[in-house]
């Protein structure tokens, strides 16, 4: 028997690990109910719009004419972006049990019956993730939104989104070829220490599980929707040569001779929607990127492993701004991604994406001399210490790596919160 100290240090940690446990919890609640307000607030946006239309002089309406038309176009887009934010959601498996409520004191209730589905997850003390089978979350009528979205389409833009269904097909193909996917997320276990079982992917719909959250969040979704456009659309080609284009070919002129039988390993920590990572691990390397945002790691997920097809997907990520449109119809202008299928683009066995903060994740003593190359673009200026991440990045690359290939940014998010701007 342990003696009553040890007792209440592990009841401690227990407590501790739980609370931690449910704030992750009510985080991700109120992301992924930032996704399905989406609709919602876009057309409180147009309702704005045509309140004022409406309050012009009838000679200022009639220089206005096609105002009306533009107001259903905007409808129809936000139909079509909606339905592919609720295909993504549909596809989400959670690392958490999301069958439990919480209330404002981090309590965790019960909720909803867990999922009976498989379950493969992967967890460590400082990251969590998972990956299952995907429980025909898009088909039949697993959801009336779905088919409440298609409503008032045209003939052209049903035809358009035809098809567009999540796949029924597991979301964890990793395996023995190199062209098949990983969702690996650090760690070795393979069940949840809790017994916590993922909710079913159909309960995001479940209107007791949406909150109400503050506009800010939906914008956050608008953004997801035009980063899309800069990793995986043709339309971002430009922008990928101009950032990744130069790290990619100094990896390949550092490491020239890549060996199958033993690749070379390479981190991308502020991996976002994965398109880097998943370009080195093209290259012959064994590639991870890590990622905290639970906004892109959602997105990122569904695009890397549910993507059946290039251009499978339509979205029209610049209607909710007039800035930089010339045009309406630069405005309304459709975007088709992924411009590559991820699952078919060669990349190397052992390519995965890790969700967790980096500070947390990787100063793991397991993650000691680990890496070949680290590479941080659009990264370094989120840190709130720059020094610690450089001191991080030394520890875990093994002796000789690249220290670090680094695209500066200018985006330094944290300045304006100092009072020595």
């Amino acid at each position: 028997m342990k003696p009553r100290q040890e007792q209440e240090e592990d009841e401690e940690r227990l407590r501790q690990r739980k609370l931690e446990e449910s704030l992750e919890i009510k985080s991700l609640r109120r992301i992924v109910s930032a996704y399905l307000n989406y609709p919602e607030a876009a057309e409180e946006d147009v309702k704005r719009y045509e309140r004022s239309f409406r309050k012009l002089p009838p000679s200022h309406k009639a220089l206005l004419s096609h105002y009306p038309l533009k107001f259903q176009s905007l409808r129809r887009c936000i139909s079509i972006n909606s339905y592919f934010i609720f295909n993504m959601l549909q596809a989400f498996e959670p690392p958490l049990d999301m069958s439990q409520d919480i209330d404002d004191s981090g309590e965790l209730h019960f909720e909803w019956p867990p999922n009976d589905g498989n379950v493969c997850s992967h967890e460590s003390t400082t990251a969590r993730g998972s990956c299952s089978k995907l429980d025909e979350a898009c088909c039949g009528e697993s959801s009336n939104v779905m088919s409440k979205l298609a409503e008032g389409l045209t003939a052209n833009e049903e035809v358009q989104i035809e098809g567009c269904h999540g796949s029924d097909t597991g979301s964890c193909l990793a395996g023995e070829e190199n062209n098949k996917m990983t969702a690996e997320c650090c760690g070795n276990h393979v069940s949840d220490s809790n017994g916590n079982v993922p909710s079913s992917p159909r309960d995001w719909l479940d209107p007791s599980f949406q909150l109400h959250v503050p506009l800010v969040d939906v914008d956050k979704v608008r953004c997801i929707l035009r980063n899309i456009v800069r990793d995986w659309a043709a339309e971002g080609q430009k922008e990928r040569d101009q950032c990744y284009k130069p790290i990619l070919e100094e990896l390949n002129s550092l490491f020239p001779s890549r060996c199958n039988k033993s690749p070379p390993t390479c981190l991308v920590p502020g991996a976002g929607f994965g398109r880097l990572a998943l370009e080195i691990s093209c290259l012959g390397f064994v590639s991870q990127g890590n990622e905290f945002s639970y906004y892109m790691m959602i997105c990122s997920s569904f695009i890397l492993n549910q993507t059946q097809n290039a251009g499978e997907w339509t979205i029209y990520p610049w209607i909710h701004s007039n800035c930089n449109s010339l045009s309406d119809s630069d405005q309304l202008r459709p975007v088709s991604f992924p411009d590559i299928h991820p699952a078919s683009a060669g990349i190397t066995e052992g390519f995965s994406m890790c969700g967790g903060d980096f500070v947390e994740v990787y100063s793991d003593p397991s993650q000691v001399g680990v890496w070949d190359a680290v590479v941080t673009c659009f990264f370094i200026d989120t840190a709130h210490n720059i020094v610690e991440y450089i001191e991080i990045i030394s520890r875990i690359l093994k002796d000789g790596g690249v220290s670090s290939l680094k695209l500066f940014e200018t985006l330094y998010i944290f300045c304006y919160f100092s009072p020595w701007n």
